[in-house]
């Protein structure tokens, strides 16, 4: 084993030596599961550096993303192109690509952006789940990878954890390997300072096969991950591990978690390894022992590459349609149709159920769409008829899932599906409940991966739930994130629009912001053909007073309704009246100026907003001049005609302050 213990003892100086140089980081877990690591990314981890994106590749995640140093040293010290010796040096410096945390796009071999503790281990499973969805649709011979996640304490105190584990073992996922970092450390102490739990017993109720080893021992690390490729289930591993492993003095002490050794204690671990190498260098029979990888890795890339090219062109093209987010041309003339249908038919329908109508054309269409919900499909609307459940018993051969009521672990889940290419992932829940799934969306957001949240019930038209219902402040909070696109509907037709361009955005996540109670069809008198959301608000009523109008009313979702009744209202009054409607106020922010003018009217122009939320985030559409009716509070419980009238969202009060303001 003194080649591990070799391979090892680099990985523990260069992370260790990184982290000095930098004067900032987490030595703990590089020290503590270098042995770990060494074995698994030498022996088992199937990968590629020179095809990074392989799609049969196995996934790492680093879930315990404070230890990036080890990912980074792993990477280096395995063959990955864009991480160099200099890299290294710059861990944690302003445009380096070694960041502070994993940050998926900021370098290769980086499967996720890792940081918030359990996130990592939830996105995993989406990951594995999407690859069994995957091998169930092209077989063994081109799909049959595996997802190993490193997880700490911290990952697993975090409740999505348990959310990840009780569904894996549920859908049986036995390419799941966890490797645990079992230290018993946190940044505070020991973990009995705030948890009692048995771990390996809480993994083992829920479904999976449980290995404990020493983390520190070579052949029990082999023997466990070799157990491991043939389970039946998930697995985890316990690895015992001593945190800080080699540090003379802060080796087992909560004070090697997260500061930096100092330089007599990372001279004292080069002592105690006897390390006589200079700072950043690896003796040339180490690196090359690490770069075997890179054999191994291409031979393995090499044969799955000569099956996928003996495939027919179908199905080579439907595995690039799956990880490229590749639309079918014929969607969109369908699209078409369903509008022209449905205005024609005058209908009238809540728009959750509208959401459902044309995911009944998409998903005709897009056979890679995969859907699902938080226990709540029935109110979400978000399975259609030729949708079958994901579960292990048919072999993973549906395309809707069931997460069960767990929000969180849905976001995780979706992110990690997207990153596995098996498809376009969405899930529906309450919008109130999507907060649960916020840090979720926030990664999204930051990898530039496109989830899509169908959240329906969208106001105090919850009515009887009452305020712990009603997210008043939802889309506001939704709004202010950086790179996320939030849309409110007003009917069918803007449903179906909406809907189009969430498809067909690749690198923002998506929201879509569902009524429960019907809406009227607004959009009788407009070009089908055009997606008029595309520009993200629009003149849906007045495009003859917008040069010379009086006022200009802005809307969402179901009070454009309202702004329109109110227009035929004013407008018999001799009144110039514009009213837009606003779906997605984000798009309209990426217009230029002039469309924007063209759409809201001059700055002097009288404007008012009307929208059953906070006024958070209006300001800037209504000038200092401007009205908003909305909500001030959190609702009430009642019914939902009742609520919309004690709030003032009627077209009685709408008239009435646009009078005034006139």
């Amino acid at each position: 084993m003194t080649k591990y213990y070799n391979m090892a003892s680099a990985l523990r100086i260069l992370s260790a030596e990184t982290i000095e140089k930098a004067n900032s980081g987490h030595p703990g877990l590089p020290l503590g599961m270098a042995d770990v690591m060494t074995v698994l990314w030498s022996e088992f981890l199937k990968f590629d550096p020179n095809h990074s994106q392989w799609f049969n590749r196995d996934r790492f995640v680093l879930s315990a993303g404070h230890g990036s140093a080890l990912l980074y040293s792993l990477l280096f010290l395995s063959g990955y192109k864009d991480v160099s010796i200099d890299d290294m040096k710059h861990f944690r410096q302003f445009q380096s690509n070694t960041a502070g945390h994993p940050e998926y796009g900021h370098m290769e071999g980086i499967e996720t952006t890792t940081g918030p503790l359990g996130q990592g281990i939830a996105t995993a499973v989406g990951m594995a789940l999407g690859e069994r969805m995957l091998n169930s649709r092209f077989g063994d011979d081109l799909i049959n990878n595996k997802t190993y996640v490193l997880v700490g304490d911290g990952c697993l105190m975090e409740g999505i954890s348990h959310e990840a584990i009780d569904f894996a073992g549920k859908q049986q996922l036995k390419n799941l390997i966890v490797l645990w970092d079992n230290n018993n450390i946190t940044i505070e102490g020991e973990v009995s300072l705030a948890s009692v739990t048995n771990q390996a017993a809480r993994f083992e109720a829920c479904g999976w096969d449980v290995i404990s080893i020493d983390g520190h021992d070579y052949e029990a690390i082999q023997q466990a991950l070799t157990t491991a490729q043939s389970a039946t289930k998930p697995t985890m591993i316990a690895c015992k591990t001593t945190i800080g492993k080699g540090a003379p003095t802060k080796a087992g002490k909560h004070t090697v978690h997260g500061a930096p050794l100092g330089a007599e204690e990372l001279q004292g671990l080069k002592d105690y390894l006897n390390w006589k190498s200079a700072p950043f260098s690896i003796p040339e029979d180490i690196l090359a022992d690490w770069r075997q990888c890179l054999e191994k890795g291409r031979k393995a890339y090499a044969a799955w590459e000569a099956t996928y090219q003996s495939k027919e062109a179908s199905i080579q093209q439907e595995l690039l349609d799956r990880k490229e987010r590749i639309l079918p041309k014929e969607l969109f003339s369908q699209i078409q149709a369903f509008k022209k249908e449905h205005i024609q038919n005058k209908t009238e329908v809540a728009s959750r159920k509208a959401s459902n109508m044309i995911l009944e054309v998409i998903n005709v269409q897009v056979p890679y769409m995969i859907g699902g919900s938080a226990d709540l499909t029935p109110s979400n609307l978000t399975k259609t008829t030729t949708q079958e459940y994901v579960f292990p018993e048919t072999q993973y051969k549906g395309s809707y899932i069931d997460y069960g009521i767990r929000e969180h672990l849905m976001g995780a889940m979706m992110n990690g599906l997207t990153l596995s290419g098996a498809g376009i992932a969405y899930g529906g829940a309450f919008m109130v409940f999507g907060d649960y799934a916020r840090p979720a969306q926030r990664l999204a957001a930051i990898m530039e991966i496109a989830p899509i949240y169908v959240l329906t019930h969208d106001s105090i038209g919850v009515g009887e739930d009452g305020p712990t219902h009603q997210p008043v402040e939802t889309l506001a909070s939704m709004r202010s994130m950086p790179n996320f696109h939030t849309y409110r509907p007003a009917d069918i037709i803007e449903t179906a629009e909406c809907w189009e361009l969430v498809l067909q955005t690749k690198k923002t996540p998506s929201a879509l912001a569902l009524s429960r109670q019907n809406l009227s069809l607004i959009r009788t008198g407009h070009n089908s053909d055009t997606n008029l959301c595309a520009k993200g608000a629009y003149i849906i009523r007045g495009e003859e007073y917008k040069d010379d109008r009086n006022i200009t009313i802005l809307a969402t979702g179901s009070e454009v309704s309202l702004a329109t009744q109110a227009f035929d209202i004013l407008v018999k009054e001799g009144k110039k009246v514009v009213v837009v409607s606003m779906p997605c106020m984000e798009l309209f922010e990426k217009q230029d100026k002039i469309y924007q003018k063209r759409v809201l009217g001059e700055d002097n122009t009288a404007r008012i907003g009307i929208e059953a939320g906070i006024s958070y985030g209006w300001e800037k559409y209504l000038g200092s001049n401007g009205r908003f009716i909305g909500m001030g509070g959190f609702g009430a419980s009642g019914k939902a005609e009742e609520l919309f009238r004690h709030f003032g969202f009627t077209v009685e009060n709408l008239v009435s302050q646009i009078k005034d303001m006139l």
